[in-house]
C-alpha cells in the first residue's frame, strides 16, 4: 500500500515508517527536516514541507492509498493551533485526492475516553494536559465530520519500549493499572494494522497494555 505519514520524524512516526516497510508498504514521509529521520529504504520518499502549507500537503497526499497522522505539539503546556490548521489541510487534500483511509493518533484523555484511562488520567492528567486534550478534541471533531473511513487511536502515556503485540484495544476497554502505558512501537503496530482491519472504521479505539 502507498502510505503517507505525517509526523514521521517523531517517536511514533519513526516506528510507523520502520514497521510499514516490514509490512511491505511504500512510504511517503512528510517532514520539515529530513535530517531528523535518518533512515534509508528504497521505498521511502521524503516529502519536505510544513502542514501549514496547504499546497505542499496537497502534493504529498495525491496518489496515496492511506494517510496516517502522528503529529505532536512542541509542549503540552499551551494550545497549539497549528495542529488543527494542519489537519484541516490534510483533510481537505484527502477530499480533493479521493483518499478515503485515515488513521489519527490522539490520546486516551480525550472526550468519552477519560474514564477508560484509570485514576491518574481521569483526575490529574486530564487537567495537566488540558491544552493537548483540547487540541485533540478539536481534531477529532473535524475528523468525525468527514466522510472518510477514519480510525482514531487513543493510547495512554507512550514509552520507548519494544513492540510486543501484547496489547488490548477497543472502544470500551479500561486501564488495568492507575498509570497505564504503552510503547510507541505497539501503537505503531496497531495503527498499521488498521489499514487492513475494518473493525475500527469510523470508531475511536483505545489501545493499552
Amino acid at each position: 500500500m502507498n502510505l503517507l505519514i505525517f509526523g514521521a520524524s517523531g517517536g511514533t512516526g519513526r516506528q510507523l515508517v520502520e514497521q510499514a516497510f516490514a509490512r511491505g508498504h511504500r512510504v511517503g514521509a512528510f517532514v520539515r527536516d529530513p535530517a531528523r529521520l535518518p533512515l534509508y529504504h528504497p521505498d521511502l520518499e521524503f516529502l519536505r514541507g510544513d502542514v501549514l502549507d496547504a499546497a505542499a500537503v496537497g502534493r504529498a497526499v495525491a496518489g496515496r492509498e492511506a494517510v496516517l497522522v502522528a503529529l505532536g505539539a512542541p509542549t503540552p503546556l499551551r494550545r497549539y493551533p497549528a495542529l488543527t490548521e494542519g489537519l484541516r489541510h490534510i483533510v481537505a487534500a484527502m477530499e480533493r485526492a479521493g483518499v478515503a483511509r485515515l488513521v489519527y493518533l490522539s490520546f486516551i484523555g480525550v472526550r468519552d475516553s477519560r474514564r477508560q484511562g484509570g485514576f491518574f488520567i481521569e483526575h490529574f492528567a486530564s487537567r495537566l494536559l488540558r491544552h493537548s486534550i483540547a487540541d485533540h478534541e478539536e481534531n477529532e471533531a473535524l475528523i468525525r465530520r468527514s466522510r472518510f473511513d477514519w480510525t482514531i487511536v487513543r493510547p495512554p502515556k507512550l514509552t520507548n519500549g519494544f513492540r510486543t503485540g501484547a496489547y488490548r484495544h477497543g472502544e470500551a476497554i479500561r486501564a488495568s493499572s492507575p498509570f497505564p502505558t504503552i510503547s510507541r512501537a505497539d501503537v505503531a503496530d496497531f495503527m498499521l494494522a488498521q489499514l487492513i482491519d475494518r473493525t475500527n472504521v469510523r470508531k475511536a479505539a483505545a489501545v493499552m497494555h
